[in-house]
């Protein structure tokens, strides 16, 4: 009876430890890296290390801004902006809505994925859009609800073999 009893309470132990690490809920599933993200914030802090007794190397003022994290320890994720800096921030300072940033030079925003498409609006270098889709070389993205499309090597943001879709 009790090596009975021993065996259920066993099983049942088993069950439930399979059920929890298998349960989305409790085991997230790990993320690819390197991956895309955006700050979640308008101020966020990269720092040299992953915790807050590391010192400051620059505060972010641009919620929305596409970042790169290319390493990740607890809570912290190790980051890489546009410019190339790296550094760490919290996790709950990043968010997967996706945003891209134009970069060098104003871009036409087109109304169709094609190179010779009419003009939906011209975008100034600096300028963050929100992406809605990629396929193949184009992306159709959003900004104060213009919406259009750019090839991905006029921004920053997407990988070149990434798909995105809605």
């Amino acid at each position: 009876m009790v090596a009975t009893r021993t065996f259920i309470t066993t099983a049942l132990a088993f069950a439930l430890a399979l059920l929890l690490t298998t349960s989305g809920a409790w085991a997230q599933d790990k993320l690819p890296l390197p991956r895309f993200a955006s700050l979640q914030s308008a101020k966020v802090n990269m720092r040299a290390g992953p915790g807050e007794t590391y010192p400051i190397l620059w505060t972010y003022q641009r919620a929305n801004l596409p970042v790169e994290i290319i390493e990740e320890f607890e809570i912290w994720r190790r980051i890489r902006d546009h410019d190339g800096v790296v550094g760490w921030v919290k996790s709950t300072l990043l968010t997967g809505k996706r945003h891209v940033l134009v970069r060098d030079q104003q871009r036409m925003l087109r109304r169709e994925p094609m190179p010779d498409a009419a003009p939906v609006a011209y975008v100034d270098p600096g300028v963050i859009l929100s992406v809605l889709e990629c396929e193949g070389d184009w992306c159709r993205l959003d900004v104060q609800g213009y919406q259009g499309w750019l090839q991905k090597s006029e921004f920053w943001g997407v990988y070149a073999t990434e798909s995105i879709t809605d």
